[in-house]
């Protein structure tokens, strides 16, 4: 039998795709194998996720990590070294009680989730097995419809518009390959548009373009008119999919926009939504209302749940209990998994769990801090997400995971599916009830 007994626990400091300290974890285990994992880090975070821990002071804008390498090499490790990498939820567990706090503040989320992250990695290298195959279990998968964002806004691109992302979908791709050669074609054809009318000003924190636009419908219109350009049809063959990150200019019930400096109530801001929703080919719709107004969530779900999916993401920040909650409430229809955001893989995958036994939808999703670590490609298949949040079409820490999809797809051969349109999830009860 393979003895996947923890032997070893080491951390290190590397760099995230924006520059900055981030945290790596290698766990060995006594059969030989060994596992490695990059935290992530958000920009747009919602209030009740986990929490980095950083050093403060000067160096690299008070972000340096050497406290959570500390942690991982001075009391994680240790506290690991002896347990059983089978026993994921144990471990976990072990890290959150050694913590002692709600938020992952002492130790660091970033230390804790590299950690139980790498310990997942390494159990999937004690049955010589890739780590997509491991959480399958022997299941049928799908690979995940993905979600990849053309042009970038919000805290992401220094708030020149005010909705966070800007993505394209393709559910009627045929295969997961597929869906990436249609997503080249509109990447390309929006940077030839914006280098035509000279708006073209580089590329925001997830790699979409990052141009000068005077309103957030300019940007839809480009959008749209880049998916035309491709030679596709909107809304038929690539749809819209938006990242409203709320929260980051809403606040009880005002919704103030940079563009144009105009605010309005939580009944203005969802009937504007409500016009997009009309004048667009949108079919997704992330955290349209800020994570503190319950109300105007179901409100909007209520409206629109039926024609368009609707996201949780800093209004639920990958937890269960919120999760269920919502569902409870119809305030969603699907439900963004960060590891990071919950804490562990334990905690990520529970919220998943949750969310599929209410019959919402789940989208697995990369931050916009992110590194050349892949977890999340095979999270996303493995657990048969459904789909998939990378950022954009440019950026190896993105493509990579985009690049290894394809690996998976390749690997899975005549038994590869391809989420495409069932992966997305509108609401099953009738959006007029009230």
């Amino acid at each position: 039998m393979t003895d996947t007994t923890i032997i070893n626990v080491l951390g290190r400091r590397v760099w995230d795709s924006r520059g900055r300290p981030t945290v790596e974890v290698d766990v060995r285990l006594k059969c030989g194998a060994f596992g490695r994992a990059i935290a992530p880090a958000g920009a747009s975070m919602g209030s009740g996720e986990a929490v980095d821990l950083r050093d403060g002071g000067e160096a690299f804008g008070g972000l340096n990590v050497g406290r959570a390498v500390a942690a991982v090499n001075e009391e994680i490790g240790p506290a690991l070294v002896g347990m059983d990498a089978d026993l994921q939820e144990e471990v976990d567990r072990a890290m959150i009680t050694l913590d002692g706090t709600g938020n992952r503040g002492r130790l660091g989320g970033n230390a804790i989730v590299a950690t139980s992250m790498a310990v997942l990695q390494a159990r999937a290298a004690a049955e010589k097995v890739p780590l997509w195959q491991y959480l399958a279990a022997g299941r049928d998968v799908r690979l995940p419809l993905p979600e990849i964002q053309i042009f970038g806004g919000g805290a992401h691109a220094a708030r020149r518009v005010d909705i966070q992302d800007f993505m394209i979908m393709c559910p009627a791709a045929g295969s997961f390959a597929e869906a990436l050669d249609w997503t080249a074609e509109v990447y390309r054809t929006a940077g030839l548009l914006m280098k035509k009318r000279g708006s073209l000003q580089g590329v925001a924190d997830e790699g979409g373009y990052w141009p000068a636009f005077r309103s957030n419908e300019e940007v839809l219109e480009a959008l749209v008119k880049s998916i035309e350009m491709a030679g596709f049809k909107p809304g038929d063959e690539v749809g819209i999919s938006l990242d409203v990150a709320a929260s980051e200019f809403g606040k009880a019930g005002v919704y103030t926009l940079a563009l144009g400096n105009t605010s309005y109530d939580t009944d203005e801001w969802i009937s504007i939504l409500g016009q997009w929703l009309d004048d667009y080919p949108i079919l997704s719709v992330e955290d349209p209302l800020g994570e503190d107004d319950r109300q105007g969530f179901q409100t909007f779900t209520r409206l629109y749940g039926g024609r368009c999916q609707i996201i949780g993401d800093d209004y639920l920040v990958t937890n269960a209990a919120r999760v269920s909650e919502a569902a409870k409430d119809k305030a969603v229809t699907a439900v963004l998994i960060k590891p990071n955001q919950a804490g562990t893989i334990t905690e990520a995958f529970q919220a998943l769990a949750a969310a599929r036994e209410q019959g919402l939808g789940t989208i697995v999703s990369a931050r916009s801090g992110e590194s050349e670590d892949v977890i999340i490609s095979h999270l996303s298949t493995g657990w048969d997400a459904g789909q998939l949040k990378v950022g954009s079409f440019s950026r190896s820490e993105r493509m990579a995971k985009w690049n290894e999809c394809l690996r998976i797809e390749e690997a899975l051969g005549s038994r590869a599916r391809f989420a495409g349109r069932d992966g997305l999830a509108f609401a099953p009860w009738d959006r007029e009830e009230s």
